[in-house]
């Protein structure tokens, strides 16, 4: 039954995809917005077995969403709650299929490791908002283990330090209540055993998705403060 699952997933998947392209390509060139990719993403966590619920309220109308990271399934999960793009670490431009739907959805990439390159960083975090108006930063850089909190990166946090003008950072906990170590992406675990591994799932998968209190006052003066007050916020939900 689950290479089953795996097969029958797959297969709408890509189906999806075939689907999703046109329409994206002809929206694109019109308009110039990326208004299919995230239905697309919504789509994926759909066939997955995601069953989302929302607690909060999306800042608007431009906000960065910090997130906490316990799967590559966090993505299409806060895509189909905020429709946001996203930052991610430059490795995954390594993957021409990674990096081009990737790109359909204006995902921002940095590389973590030069800090000659925060200048450019911030120019093009800021062209994604302006394009997207919802982006979301993973800021522990990488998954942890479903169990809590890894520490936050404030280096990360540098491309928004200071919040570019009108824009509201908002902290955003995933929880997959009971599921979540099942699901975690962590360790030496390689990135398509723990995909298969999701896809393999028997049932629905519950996910609540807590638009948390935008940071305020203090909590914004610099990337250190913004990391402090985040992992407040979400170490907060995730005890609760």
């Amino acid at each position: 039954m689950r290479r089953l699952r795996i097969g029958l997933r797959l297969a709408a998947m890509v189906a999806w995809l075939i689907a999703c392209v046109p329409g994206h390509l002809v929206t694109h060139t019109l308009f110039r917005r990326r208004v299919v990719p995230p239905i697309f993403l919504a789509g994926i966590a759909f066939i997955i077995g995601v069953r989302l619920t929302r607690t909060g309220t999306l800042a608007r109308p431009r906000a960065i969403l910090l997130a906490n990271h316990v799967t590559w399934l966090d993505i299409p999960i806060l895509a189909a709650a905020s429709g946001a793009a996203f930052v991610a670490h430059d490795g995954l431009a390594d993957s021409r299929f990674l990096k081009w739907l990737c790109e359909m959805n204006d995902t921002v990439f940095i590389a973590r490791t030069r800090r000659a390159t925060v200048a450019r960083q911030v120019e093009q975090v800021r062209a994604a908002l302006d394009d997207a108006h919802v982006l979301v930063l993973f800021p522990e850089g990488t998954t942890n283990d479903g169990t809590g909190l890894l520490p936050l990166k404030s280096s990360l946090l540098s491309a928004i330090d200071p919040p570019p003008r009108d824009v509201q950072v908002q902290p955003v906990y995933l929880d997959y209540g009971p599921d979540a170590r099942d699901i975690a992406w962590f360790g030496d675990e390689p990135g398509l055993e723990n995909f298969l591994r999701i896809l393999g799932r028997p049932g629905e998968l519950p996910v609540n998705v807590h638009f948390l209190s935008p940071l305020a006052g203090e909590d914004l003066a610099g990337r250190k403060r913004i990391a402090e007050a985040t992992r407040r916020a979400l170490g907060a939900i995730g005890a609760s």
